[in-house]
């Protein structure tokens, strides 16, 4: 299970790559550099977020906390990259809820860590 992750982070990772090559070389707008520069950022700290979870994560541990960080980082990364690539500005609609999902599983992570202290 702990490959699956790993290959979340790191197509997460690559997207994140491609996207803040776009936004230096090829985008067509301030705006859209603006959104792929955005979507890089938090991509690629999530996908080393989700690398670092993993690697923490045991055999018998729950798997949904590198779930929430993989959901979090494709909806709000992969939103912000449609929505700049395509103009499709109702992709917009979806990116609040990846950072929804980024602080839940931010905030998951916090809690499991607390948990396992005692």
């Amino acid at each position: 299970m702990i490959r699956i992750w790993v290959a979340a982070a790191a197509i997460g990772g690559f997207f994140s790559v491609a996207a803040g090559a776009i936004a230096a070389h090829f985008a067509t707008g301030d705006r859209a550099a603006a959104l792929l520069r955005t979507g890089a950022l938090y991509g690629m700290v999530h996908a080393a977020a989700l690398i670092a979870v993993t690697t923490m994560a045991e055999a018998r541990s729950r798997l949904k906390y590198p779930l929430l960080a993989a959901a979090g980082m494709i909806l709000f990364s992969f939103s912000l990259f449609g929505q700049a690539l395509t103009g499709f500005e109702w992709l917009g609609l979806v990116t609040p809820f990846g950072g929804a999902g980024l602080l839940v599983g931010w905030a998951a992570l916090g809690l499991h860590v607390f948990d396992r202290a005692h």
